[in-house]
């Protein structure tokens, strides 16, 4: 984390603290003259930050409940869906992973292909992604980072969950 990340100096009488989760600001105001110096007005700043981001932890918008209408897998946020294109008279398996991008309710399709051609092998590898896509995503709110979707671009080539070398946090930055 950013030493000062969430801390502005709005003036020059002090420190701003501000942390938002789920719509709701934390914020306090932290003055030079009442904490004796720029020094020590700072330093109570990160603390108090410090504290809240561990209080806070636990509201965070990480989870989000399917639609009712989706299948769901076992793992929050990830469904089983199989989608009918009227044009083509086709059903394709998907699985789709949903999150939250600042404030708004967001999904990623992993699309298998067609159902009646899909292999399990297929299969497994799109519900493994969208796994870890999720787990990229949780691990990027729980360390207060910006979570970066692109990273899965081009899946079906790539079977990122199998290196072992990879993390969660190589997916966000």
């Amino acid at each position: 984390m950013a030493k000062n990340k969430h801390i502005t100096e709005p003036d020059v009488f002090g420190f701003q603290v501000r942390i938002v989760r789920r719509g709701k600001e934390s914020s306090r105001y932290f003055s030079h003259k009442l904490w004796g110096n720029k020094g020590k007005s700072l330093q109570a700043a990160i603390t108090w930050r410090d504290q809240m981001l561990v209080v806070l932890k636990g509201s965070k918008t990480r989870f989000l409940k399917p639609p009712k209408n989706k299948s769901t897998t076992g793992v929050t946020g990830v469904s089983r869906t199989i989608k009918y294109d009227h044009r083509k008279d086709k059903s394709y398996l998907c699985y789709t992973v949903f999150w939250v991008c600042d404030g708004k309710s967001k999904n990623k399709t992993f699309q298998v292909g067609n159902v009646e051609k899909v292999s399990a092998d297929d299969e497994l590898h799109a519900f493994r992604t969208a796994r870890l896509f999720r787990s990229c995503y949780e691990f990027a709110i729980d360390n207060d980072i910006e979570f970066y979707d692109d990273k899965f671009d081009g899946w079906k080539k790539a079977r990122l969950y199998e290196d072992e070398s990879l993390n969660p946090v190589y997916f966000v930055a």
